[in-house]
């Protein structure tokens, strides 16, 4: 009984810094999937495509992060182009991006951590056409490639981090504004790409 009872309290003893470890991670990093659908500001209704990516939050108190994002959205273009999906014809306006700023979260010692947070960063907008034979679209695409732009990015969003042990489950909502420039703006009658993003994450904390 003596020997059960000292092994005990070992454990216990050596649980508690792992314990306190675990409450207060407030850093994480991530991969998320999900689905956009873009707003045109030429005609209603929306283009729905997939998403992919990676972040990392790093906690400066424990409500507030620093985060960094990198991702790929598969295809922003505007809803009224979605119509060539009826033809041939295959027109895409995709983008990979990098973005920073600042979440605002509930306290790491909750399970369920609600969230809010604002961004900037630059996109990579890339407009590829197909559909009109393998070398025209291959003379098509080196064509449009010289085109390709940098462009600047505004994010905003929210969600809801479910957090158990070093694991974390992350539904969330984005906003991204890309102010496009060149080729991908004249198929969006020179305005900037609205882009709404609906995705979960899964990641690990400490």
């Amino acid at each position: 009984m003596r020997q059960l009872l000292i092994l005990s309290a070992t454990v216990v003893v050596c649980s508690i810094p792992a314990a306190a470890r675990a409450q207060g991670a407030n850093t994480s990093v991530q991969g998320f999937g999900g689905f956009t659908f873009g707003t045109s500001s030429v005609v209603g209704g929306t283009s729905m495509a997939s998403t992919f990516g990676g972040s990392v939050a790093a906690g400066l108190t424990p409500n507030i992060q620093i985060v960094g994002e990198v991702g790929r959205l598969s295809d922003i273009k505007p809803p009224l182009l979605g119509l060539l999906d009826l033809t041939p014809v295959d027109l895409r306006v995709s983008a990979w991006y990098g973005e920073a700023g600042v979440r605002f979260i509930a306290s790491p010692h909750s399970v369920v951590r609600p969230y809010a947070e604002a961004t900037a960063g630059m996109a990579r907008l890339s407009t590829s056409l197909s559909g009109f034979g393998r070398r025209t679209d291959a003379v098509l695409d080196a064509g449009l490639a010289f085109l390709n732009r940098t462009e600047p990015l505004l994010g905003a969003g929210g969600g809801v981090v479910v957090q158990g042990g070093p694991l974390a489950l992350d539904i969330g909502y984005r906003y991204k504004k890309i102010l496009a420039t060149g080729v991908a703006s004249a198929l969006n009658a020179r305005n900037a790409y609205q882009v709404n993003e609906v995705r979960i994450g899964v990641g690990v904390r400490f």
